[in-house]
């Protein structure tokens, strides 16, 4: 037979390998090989989704009826809220009606409600928010109400209830902000405090604080050059997003033809005494008034004369203001009332104990204000009395004097004194208040710029 031809065959023995051990394997190997096959042979199949039967159902649905759906709607009591500011020549009707208030009887009750017509003195910019609803009925009206000195008073709330209306005040919630701002004089003080430049135009009463602060330094009509720099901190107190009022300013500085003049507001938190201080803690404002009236001229000064009741020559000890009946008196610096009654020859006096044996004297007063009686503080500049013409006088008039202990000087003579000085333990407290705003001066002052100061 051809060698080709033949089939060559492999023992059991060969397969499975020569030794017993061997054998032993394999066989093992063939078996697990044989039911594996075996499982996945005999694994049932998951039936083809063609297979699946369909079933199909037919159902009528009923569309919904557009119009029951709007008049459902207009059933709903849907109110909104609205907002909008006053504007030059508003009446009430132009600023009801963009707010959407549709209600005649509202503007009947505002305005023939003692409380309700402060609605028409709002003054223009102020915001008033309402709450209507969706036929233009009032259901509420919210607005802030401002005096006369910008100085928020109350919130003016107008409610209906029923067919009728309410009207009531409630206190402000204010709330404080410090602003800073920095300008630089290009034309004026005006423009420069017109600008918008960094957040906003400043607020008419932090500009005149700033003319007041700093006159005595700078002649605001003449000293100005272009290039002058002056940085400001000062509060603001908001209610519901609006700005109601400006308060002090707490800190300036002012940099005119290269001198620089810095002021700070301390209010020591346990004398509840305030002022301006330089940042070394000199006070800067004068401890008394030149004179206890804004507008007057003396009369009489310190002197020897003749009295003109009795006819006597003698002394004058202290000045004559000639003034109208009624005209306002101011106490010429801060401290305690003393006296407040009828002195004699005086009439209607107030006298007013200062510090370190300084006390002031205004006699003929026509009346006094009622709370400025013994024991009462007084601060520099407030009103304690009325020109008149009480006791031994022919005219009205007030007579004023300064006294140190108790000895009447020339008041026109006295060497400008300055505010008392802090005590050790305010200077403490006010240094911490200084390194505060010193840090906010030179956040506002531009890179390069001088630090020294007066």
């Amino acid at each position: 037979m051809n060698p080709t031809n033949k089939i060559k065959t492999t023992s059991w023995p060969s397969l499975l390998g020569t030794t017993r051990k061997a054998r032993i394997i394999s066989v093992s190997a063939i078996f697990l090989a044989v039911c594996a096959f075996g499982a996945a042979g005999v694994a049932p199949l998951a039936p083809d989704a063609s297979d699946i039967p369909v079933k199909s159902i037919a159902q009528d649905l009923e569309l919904p009826n557009l119009a029951d759906q709007i008049t459902a709607l207009q059933q709903d009591d849907q109110e909104f809220i609205h907002e909008e500011k006053i504007r030059n020549g508003d009446t009430l009707s132009a600023l009801l009606n963009r707010l959407g208030v549709d209600d005649p009887a509202v503007v009947k009750f505002i305005k023939t409600d003692k409380i309700a017509k402060g609605v028409l003195q709002l003054k223009s910019g102020k915001r008033v928010q309402v709450k209507i609803s969706q036929t233009g009925e009032l259901q509420w009206l919210q607005a802030t109400l401002v005096d006369g000195k910008d100085t928020p008073v109350n919130n003016i709330i107008v409610t209906r209830e029923g067919d009728k209306f309410a009207a009531k005040l409630t206190p402000a919630n204010l709330e404080r902000r410090v602003e800073m701002r920095a300008r630089e004089i290009t034309h004026s003080l005006y423009s420069a405090t017109d600008s918008t430049s960094d957040g906003g135009k400043l607020p008419d009463g932090i500009v005149a604080q700033i003319i007041e602060m700093f006159s005595t330094n700078i002649d605001f009509r003449s000293d100005l050059k272009r290039g002058d720099r002056f940085n400001v901190v000062y509060e603001t107190f908001w209610s519901g997003g609006e700005m109601v009022r400006v308060g002090r300013i707490l800190a300036g500085e002012f940099t005119n033809r290269g001198t620089t003049y810095q002021s700070v507001w301390f209010e020591d938190p346990v004398t509840k005494q305030g002022g301006y201080y330089s940042l070394d803690g000199k006070a800067l404002k004068k401890a008394f008034l030149k004179s206890p009236l804004e507008f007057s001229r003396i009369s009489s000064g310190f002197s020897m004369r003749t009295h003109p009741i009795s006819g006597k020559w003698k002394a004058h000890k202290g000045v004559d203001f000639a003034a109208a009946q009624g005209t306002p008196i101011r106490a010429t610096g801060d401290g305690v009332i003393d006296f407040a009654g009828v002195q004699g020859g005086y009439g209607n006096t107030v006298v007013i104990k200062h510090w370190a044996g300084y006390s002031t004297a205004y006699a003929h007063l026509s009346r006094f204000v009622p709370s400025k009686r013994k024991g009462a503080k007084v601060m520099q500049g407030e009103v304690i009395g009325y020109v008149g013409s009480t006791g031994w006088s022919t005219g009205a008039h007030l007579h004023y004097e300064f006294r140190i202990n108790n000895e009447a000087r020339d008041p026109m003579k006295i060497k400008v004194l300055a505010q008392a000085p802090l005590s050790p333990s305010e200077m403490a407290r006010f240094r911490m208040a200084a390194s505060d705003m010193s840090h906010r001066f030179a956040l506002l002052r531009p890179a390069g710029a001088p630090m020294a100061a007066r």
